[in-house]
């Protein structure tokens, strides 16, 4: 029996390259069932594409305050003007700075341009309210109504019912549910902090400190809320951002001097809260601090207005004497409560500590919303303007008679040159087209991406990129048959060189455009990321489609037999005779 001979390798092949094929086929056919499924049909439009309002604001200093514009600052404002136009369900917004003192906020066509210029321009409202009640951030269900003389659950008339009302409202189920906890949120604020009076210890856990008057007696958590109250709480869902945004407008539209019911910034909680105690434009400032001293992290301190320091004590004196969550106070900035502490004890001098799990960015961030009352800054409209679509559809349109010309171009050349092969490479391109056109679609619901003209011309120019991939592996296989292989051999024989060529060339690419996606803002960034998605999607398609789908066609009688139309014909080629082997010899083969 005859020993294998050694030495002879068989090229590396893909096993399967049906089944690579039917899986793209598959994640092509789920990518447009789910823009069907979403109802989003075509990308969600920028403002140049669609129109819309634009406007410039001047940032302006504030009274004692000469040097509050700064980079911080204007970010910070940046961020609170763009919290407030999404509010308005503007998902595709933008808001940026531009300069040291100007920031720009472009609002798409459909949204009330004039709620939007009174939203992003004003200083927001902020205030101090106690705590009355607090339950998880889902909406409650209603409590069943329980038989009783006089009347059903809080519906009778009299002493009775209100003796009814104080039954079925939430008590201990809602202290449980605001439980103290100092690690910090999604968001980066803690769940529940605690006030006291620097540099004072920090609170127990054994209760509130006792007060040196005799203390009141606290009547049970949720006794005083008005039924109507109480109906809005438990109706209200802070689970999701819609609902919570519309919540926010509807307290920020409450008066100050009436109770309200509002959403945790994280939907984590909700609350009914009292009337405003403490006005933002009471805090004088706020800052942030590491206290190594105590052991407790980052703080934020406090410093209060010479008015706004005697009603810091006056309504801390009540807190103090009252068991949770009635002894806290919701810190409400534009209708959403963004801090919870709790008091122990009536905190004069007009100074005061927040503490709580902290990070410094958090801490940061409660401390600029502190300071200035919501926005850093006071900004003044330098400029309004209609935005419309006309301009930016007649550029679309011009962009794309460029790209069709350039696909054209680009089709001809294939076809002219790579005759059969060219079938591959229009079929690749169509492939990494319809991944493409998905994929943006999906992103604008998903991640709020908007297609605007930068992000055009980077899919125009992405066309080269695909097809420059499908050049250097064509010419490799060519290569290889002018070296007298086969077909079969030469597709496999010239994929290794190809995909390293491949790889290094689409890394520049993606490299180039995380760089500029990176240092720039605005459209620019729609460019770069359209650049880099296209990049990363023709390696998908160079991978998972046109190399198997070559080594399905290297088995046709067509291609393999090299047709003078088939792009392959080893005499066009001015291929080298079949290599020939000394028997016994072990072949060179190349280092791929």
């Amino acid at each position: 029996m005859a020993a294998p001979k050694k030495g002879r390798r068989a090229p590396a092949s893909q096993g399967h390259p049906g089944r690579t094929l039917i899986l793209v086929l598959i994640a092509m056919a789920g990518l447009i069932g789910g823009m069907f499924y979403s109802g989003t049909l075509t990308p969600r439009l920028g403002i140049d594409l669609a129109g819309g309002t634009s406007f410039t604001l001047a940032a302006q200093n504030q009274p004692g305050k000469p040097n509050a514009i700064n980079e911080t600052n204007m970010n910070t404002a940046a961020g609170i003007m763009e919290r407030r136009v999404n509010g308005l369900g503007v998902t595709e917004s933008e808001v940026q700075t531009q300069g040291s003192n100007h920031i720009i906020v472009n609002i798409p066509k459909g949204t009330d341009a004039k709620q939007a210029r009174q939203q992003v321009g004003t200083t927001a409202q902020l205030g101090f309210r106690p705590v009355l009640t607090t339950t998880a951030g889902t909406k409650t269900p209603e409590p069943k109504p329980s038989p009783s003389k006089g009347g059903t659950n809080g519906k009778g008339k009299g002493d009775k019912a209100a003796g009814d009302q104080a039954k079925t409202t939430p008590g201990t189920q809602q202290n449980a549910s605001s439980s103290p906890s100092s690690k910090p949120t999604t968001q980066g604020r803690a769940v529940t902090d605690s006030l006291k009076k620097a540099p004072s210890a920090k609170p127990t856990a054994s209760g509130p400190a006792k007060p040196s008057t005799p203390p009141v007696p606290t009547p049970p958590a949720g006794a005083d809320i008005p039924p109507a109250l109480q109906k809005q709480l438990n109706a209200l869902d802070c689970s999701t951002k819609k609902s919570r945004a519309a919540a926010g407008e509807k307290a920020a539209n409450t008066k100050p001097s009436d109770p309200v019911v509002a959403c945790k910034e994280d939907g984590a909680q909700k609350y009914v809260l009292g009337p405003v105690a403490v006005e933002g434009t009471d805090v004088s400032s706020a800052k942030a601090v590491f206290d190594s001293q105590q052991g407790q992290g980052w703080i934020v301190q406090m410093d209060f207005t010479s008015e706004g320091g005697k009603k810091f004590g006056d309504i801390t004196g009540k807190l103090a004497t009252k068991t949770p969550p009635q002894n806290q106070f919701g810190i409400v900035l534009d209708g959403a409560v963004v801090s919870s502490p709790s008091v122990d004890k009536a905190i004069m001098g007009g100074g005061a500590t927040i503490s709580g799990g902290f990070t410094q960015q958090s801490a940061e961030d409660l401390g600029n919303m502190l300071s200035y009352g919501a926005l850093p800054l006071s900004f003044k409209i330098d400029d309004e303007t209609t935005v419309t679509a006309a301009l930016g559809g007649e550029q679309l349109h011009a962009g794309l008679i460029a790209g069709a010309i350039g696909l054209a171009l680009v089709i001809i050349y294939l076809v002219a040159y790579y005759r059969g092969l060219a079938l591959v490479a229009l079929a690749s391109l169509g492939v990494s087209a319809i991944l493409t056109y998905t994929i943006m679609t999906l992103l604008g619901p998903a991640i709020g991406f908007a297609l605007n003209l930068p992000a055009v011309c980077g899919a125009i120019v992405a066309i080269g990129i695909t097809a420059d991939s499908f050049i250097v592996y064509f010419e490799r296989i060519r290569d290889e048959i002018r070296e007298g292989r086969t077909l079969r051999p030469a597709v496999e024989r010239g994929w290794p060189r190809a995909r390293r060529t491949i790889l290094v060339s689409d890394f520049v690419s993606f490299l180039a455009a995380a760089v500029l996606f990176i240092v720039t803002v605005g459209k620019v960034q729609g460019f770069a990321f359209t650049l880099g998605l296209t990049t990363v999607l023709d390696v998908v398609v160079v991978f998972l489609f046109t190399k198997p789908l070559m080594t399905l066609l290297a088995r046709r009688k067509f291609f393999s037999e090299g047709h003078s139309w088939s792009g392959l014909d080893p005499k066009r080629l001015g291929a080298k005779p079949p290599l020939r082997r000394r028997r016994g010899a072990a072949p060179t083969t190349k280092e791929a």
